[in-house]
């Protein structure tokens, strides 16, 4: 098939050229692109990924002939099978979810020995979800008042299924006694608090969140996104030091009339070990040299810095993601030195 040719004027045509070359496969090039993971599109993985794959095709085809395709899925559960199945070489992962993989711990029974890491990228915030009339003390606490009420974790094997029932055990909080579990994606989930059909629900994703905003837009003072108290960090932090406070200011979401700590912990671009060093060389280049493409598109990756593509991460560097770090002046500790 021959190559077509493109000339791209501005971040949003780069979008559309991007969404283009993804959903529509008899357009893709001759050269078999990269697939990167994501998550459902209701969330922040999906825009920010199709993001990627469209900096990468634009500005490393044509000279390295190296692409990514960005694909929707269930999250970092099934992005984890993806890749050490080989249907996927990149994917955006929770950054406890890379801890579980590489130490086979949490829902992941062995080690994970494929994956390496690229970057931290930008903060996955906990937004743990109760109607107004059931809360007490505005924070995590109050989840362990309820008897009986239906609240959604997440989708069914989904990062946000994992992550916030790890969460609630690492805070003593007995949710599958107490609570009437539902399974949603985001979008749906957002719905079923709207029409009256759940209580409240877990969503961790990049600030501002479509699903929360739309909740927000709908319920205003009737919805209240619970804070977090410094025990409940330190509970939380118990046995994978990863998480800080967030503070999502007054106004980030319709009708929010006051300041939400939060925490949040990063999330992460990971890599099969066995795609070529000079590939992810590259990517990881084109990541950091078009950040600005990315923080246009959504405003969850604006908290991304170059100083920061270290910090949190529990999987060793990929040799091409660490090689562009030396040259850039950052020191890679012993724990993310490749094998």
């Amino acid at each position: 098939m021959p190559r077509p040719l493109y000339k791209i004027g501005s971040v949003w045509g780069l979008l559309i050229f991007g969404v283009l070359q993804i959903s529509c496969s008899g357009e893709l090039s001759s050269d078999r692109p990269y697939v990167l993971s994501t998550a459902t599109v209701g969330g922040t993985y999906y825009p920010v990924g199709v993001a990627l794959a469209t900096v990468t095709k634009s500005r490393l085809h044509r000279e390295y002939g190296i692409s990514l395709a960005a694909i929707s899925s269930a999250g970092s559960l099934e992005n984890i099978k993806l890749l050490r199945d080989n249907q996927a070489q990149f994917a955006l992962l929770q950054g406890v979810f890379a801890a579980w993989a590489w130490g086979g711990e949490g829902p992941i029974s062995k080690p994970q020995t494929y994956l390496r890491s690229v970057s931290a990228m930008w903060q996955n915030v906990e937004h743990f979800v109760l109607l107004s009339e059931l809360v007490e003390n505005g924070t995590l606490s109050d989840l362990a008042t309820l008897q009986g009420q239906r609240y959604v974790l997440g989708e069914r094997n989904s990062g946000a299924e994992h992550t916030g029932a790890y969460i609630l055990d690492s805070l003593g909080i007995d949710y599958r006694r107490k609570l009437d579990l539902a399974y949603m994606g985001y979008g749906a989930t957002a719905d079923a608090i709207q029409d009256g059909n759940i209580v409240g629900m877990n969503i961790p994703a990049g600030v501002p969140v479509s699903a929360i905003t739309r909740a927000y837009a709908v319920l205003g003072d009737r919805l209240t996104v619970l804070n977090v108290t410094a025990r409940e960090l330190a509970m939380i932090n118990g046995r994978y030091p990863l998480w800080d406070f967030y503070e999502i200011p007054p106004g980030t979401y319709p009708n929010q009339a006051r300041q939400i700590r939060s925490v949040a912990h990063p999330n992460v671009l990971a890599v099969r070990a066995d795609v070529p060093e000079d590939d992810v060389y590259q990517i990881t280049r084109a990541l950091w040299e078009n950040l600005s493409v990315l923080q246009d598109i959504h405003r969850a990756t604006r908290d991304m810095q170059l100083a920061l593509a270290l910090k949190g991460l529990g999987v060793p560097l990929h040799p091409g993601a660490a090689r562009y770090y030396r040259e850039q002046g950052l020191p890679v500790p012993d724990n993310l030195t490749p094998p």
